[in-house]
């Protein structure tokens, strides 16, 4: 049954809107349910054509808030590198409506929850896909991830997670080795070779389709560091891996890209030296972003997830020097590690 109620506007609003499109369609208007909600003001309803022989998905992004145009953008481009990213069947910028094909009921996350033994042959179809996405990149063709978008990322760490999570602010020690780390993680990204960053390539944002994978939640693209996405993958929110799998999908996407014409380094070595320090950059964004929906969006699912990234954070700080000096700011916000190793 529909879990909606007659009181949301915005739904009325997208039953007005979607009744133009009903006969094309065979819609039955009366099973717009929810399907999911995301971290922005994003709603997704899945409506059942006519007998229920097919599904379709409602994406609900109210104007002032939420922008559908880079959204069809990144769709467009998807289409065009040969992926499966939802087909978009109509679209009102002006109201914020769209109505997409269904890409399944289950994600990559939902199948590894259940069988972890799926993982390779599902990562070997994701890591493909991304090599395939890369390969379409090119000057202009999405905006630049730039010092200043890395740099106000980072920001949200002090600002949410320290200051508002903890309760607290970092004295004049930790905030020197803050900004030591900051210009680090921000200089190793900007000199890495650009391509196409879907931004949050992982597991929750697969779908388990036909052909594998579907691909969500690409709105954020930009044009940023090759190591992104591999390191958004394999040091995921939600679901952690040991190294010595992360390592093996890491290098198999290292060789699949060198292959494509990539601009990978021709050093493994190097090129996870710079996925650990993106995902550095990522861990710390993600703590002060699930920090920020719990306090000011009133979403505190989110925060259950944060000791991953910060065993993440440890993990790679412990493994280089320059970075090390950031357990600092960890160990009196988290109290001490018991060993340098990972901690779940």
């Amino acid at each position: 049954m529909p879990n909606t109620t007659g009181t949301d506007t915005r739904l009325a609003e997208l039953k007005d809107w979607l009744s133009a499109y009903a006969d094309q369609y065979e819609l039955d208007l009366s099973t717009i349910r929810s399907a999911s909600s995301d971290a922005g003001f994003r709603r997704y309803f899945r409506i059942d054509a006519a007998g229920g022989t097919r599904s379709y998905i409602l994406m609900d992004a109210p104007p002032g808030k939420e922008d559908i145009r880079p959204f069809i953008r990144v769709d467009a481009l998807c289409v065009r590198a040969g992926l499966n990213p939802p087909k978009i069947l109509a679209a009102d910028e002006k109201l914020g409506f769209m109505l997409l094909s269904d890409l399944g009921r289950y994600t990559y996350l939902d199948k590894f929850n259940e069988d972890r033994s799926l993982a390779p042959k599902y990562f070997d179809a994701a890591t493909t896909a991304l090599v395939s996405l890369q390969s379409i990149s090119e000057p202009g063709i999405l905006p630049d991830y730039s010092e200043e978008k890395i740099r106000s990322e980072l920001s949200l760490f002090p600002e949410w997670y320290v200051k508002h999570h903890r309760g607290t602010a970092l004295d004049a020690k930790e905030e020197k080795i803050w900004n030591q780390v900051c210009d680090l993680l921000t200089a190793s990204m900007l000199a890495e070779p650009k391509v196409i960053v879907h931004r949050d390539f992982m597991p929750r944002n697969l779908m388990v389709s036909d052909p594998m994978p579907g691909i969500l939640d690409f709105q954020d693209a930009l044009l940023g560091p090759v190591s992104y996405d591999i390191a958004s993958l394999m040091r995921d929110a939600f679901i952690s891996w040991d190294e010595s799998f992360t390592l093996d999908i890491s290098i198999r996407y290292w060789e699949k890209a060198r292959k494509a014409g990539i601009p990978v380094p021709a050093d493994f070595g190097e090129f996870w030296r710079q996925i650990e320090w993106t995902g550095m950059q990522r861990h710390l964004k993600i703590l002060g972003i699930f920090a920020r929906l719990q306090y000011r969006d009133n979403k505190p699912k989110y925060l259950a997830d944060t000791p991953r990234f910060i065993a993440y954070v440890r993990h790679v700080a412990y493994r280089y020097e320059q970075l090390k000096p950031i357990l600092v700011i960890i160990d009196r916000l988290e109290g001490p590690s018991k060993s340098e190793g990972w901690t779940y």
